[in-house]
């Protein structure tokens, strides 16, 4: 049976070392290529077509994220496997979104990577538990509108309703439709809370 080709993509050498030795031992998997920066690994894994990209979030330059959305936009049935040291749930949902297949912590064990492998090799979606953990934990934040951006950072900066109206040029009822869909959105029901999610997930532009 062919061993699946594997791209290994972390901006530390030792770690990409390591999880190289690690998995010599196994005997359907064979890394062809490693790298530390995404720039490289766009070609690279263009180059050599692996059956997964092994990716790490975190990397100087180009994170994981825009080096999945590149490789993906080149090579869409790309397979790309995160693997990270810990990622918020927005991380992990954004690096779905850029089109990752799969997401595990490096603190996994080697039957766990293995399985993540193997399930994104065939073109399966794969999470971890202690991913879906996090997920559960901190659900990500869908993407606002350019409206409810607005209106967010509105109250942010402690405007009324009647202010933002104003501001904005729309009638008050139509501001307190935008907060009612921006409350839901962001999983609160009132300012305060939008606030403090705001602040917590980054979500201002400004």
């Amino acid at each position: 049976m062919k061993p699946i080709t594997l791209l290994l993509v972390d901006d530390h050498a030792v770690m990409r070392m390591g999880l190289a030795s690690l998995l010599e031992t196994c005997r359907d998997v064979k890394v062809v290529g490693d790298t530390g920066d995404g720039e490289s690994a766009v070609r690279m894994a263009l180059r050599l077509r692996p059956d997964v990209v092994v990716m790490d979030l975190v990397m100087p330059e180009m994170d994981g994220v825009e080096t999945t959305r590149r490789i993906i936009a080149e090579w869409p049935e790309a397979n790309v496997l995160v693997l990270t040291t810990f990622a918020s749930s927005d991380d992990i949902s954004h690096a779905f979104e850029a089109g990752a297949r799969g997401a595990i912590l490096k603190s996994a064990d080697l039957d766990g990577l293995l399985a993540a492998i193997h399930a994104v090799a065939g073109g399966n979606r794969h999470c971890s538990a202690e991913i879906e953990q996090i997920m559960a934990d901190d659900p990500p934040v869908p993407k606002l509108s350019a409206r409810q951006q607005e209106i967010l950072e509105s109250i942010v900066h402690g405007l009324s309703n009647p202010d933002i109206a104003r501001q904005l040029g729309i009638s008050l009822p139509m501001v307190k439709e935008h907060l009612t869909s921006l409350f839901a959105k962001l999983g609160v029901s009132n300012r305060t809370e939008a606030v403090a999610v705001a602040l917590r997930k980054q979500l201002l532009k400004i």
